[in-house]
C-alpha cells in the first residue's frame, strides 16, 4: 500500500513542474497573435476547399458592391497562397506586433492594419482590377516602418526610421520598375507609406497628451 502511495506521490510531481511551465505561457500580444492563428486557419482552409475561400473571401480584386465585397476588402490580408508565402509573412510579422501593440496598445495597432489594409485593397481595384491580392505582407511593411518611427516621440526624425524608408521602400521601388510583375511591389509601398504615416500622426497624439498631463 505504501508503494502504491509513493508511485502516486512521484506521478503528482512530475505533473506539477508542467503545469507551471503552462501558466508561466501569457498571450502577450492578442491583435498579433489572432492575425496569426487566424491566418493559419484560414490556409487550411483553403486547402480543404481547394483554393475556394481565397478566391471568394480572402483575396480582393474589383467586382460589383455585395457583403463578400466588404468582407474581401479586410479580409484579404488574412489569405495566403501556400505554407512558404504565410512563413515568410508571419516571421517579422510575429516579431514586430507584439512590439508595436504594446507601444500603441492593440485598439490602435487594429485601426491601423484595417486601415492599412482597405488603402491597399481600394488600389488594387483601381490600378490591377482583374488581378487577385492576398496576403500580410503589406502589413508587414507597415510594421517595419511603423517600428522605425517609435522614437519620434522624443523629437526630431530618427535616421534609423530615414534608412529603414530609403531601403526597403527604394528596394521596392525599383523592383517595381525592374520587374514585370510589379503587383506585390506597390502593396509593399503603400504598407511602408501607411507606416510611416502612423508613425507621425500617432507620434503626434502622444505628444499632445502628454503635453496636456504636464498641464
Amino acid at each position: 500500500m505504501s508503494d502504491y502511495l509513493k508511485q502516486l506521490q512521484s506521478q503528482e510531481q512530475d505533473k506539477a513542474p508542467k503545469k507551471k511551465i503552462f501558466s508561466k505561457i501569457r498571450y502577450d500580444a492578442p491583435v498579433t497573435l489572432t492575425f496569426a492563428l487566424l491566418s493559419l486557419g484560414i490556409l487550411g482552409l483553403n486547402y480543404l476547399t481547394d483554393g475556394w475561400t481565397n478566391k471568394n473571401l480572402f483575396s480582393v480584386y474589383r467586382s460589383d458592391f455585395s457583403f463578400w465585397w466588404v468582407i474581401r476588402l479586410f479580409g484579404h490580408v488574412l489569405g495566403h497562397m501556400d505554407f512558404a508565402h504565410y512563413v515568410g509573412n508571419m516571421t517579422l510579422f510575429l516579431l514586430l506586433g507584439p512590439q508595436l501593440e504594446n507601444r500603441y496598445g492593440s485598439k490602435n495597432l487594429l485601426e491601423m492594419m484595417g486601415i492599412a489594409a482597405v488603402v491597399a485593397s481600394v488600389f488594387q481595384m483601381i490600378f490591377f482590377p482583374h488581378t487577385m491580392l492576398l496576403g500580410a505582407s503589406g502589413l508587414v511593411f507597415m510594421m517595419i516602418v511603423l517600428t522605425s518611427a517609435v522614437n519620434l516621440k522624443d523629437g526630431g526624425i530618427p535616421l534609423s526610421m530615414i534608412l529603414i524608408i530609403l531601403i526597403y521602400l527604394g528596394k521596392e521601388l525599383w523592383n517595381a520598375f525592374a520587374v514585370e510583375d510589379n503587383i506585390s511591389q506597390a502593396t509593399h509601398i503603400i504598407g511602408g507609406i501607411c507606416g510611416a504615416l502612423f508613425g507621425f500622426l500617432y507620434s503626434r497624439d502622444s505628444k499632445l497628451k502628454d503635453s496636456t498631463n504636464m498641464q
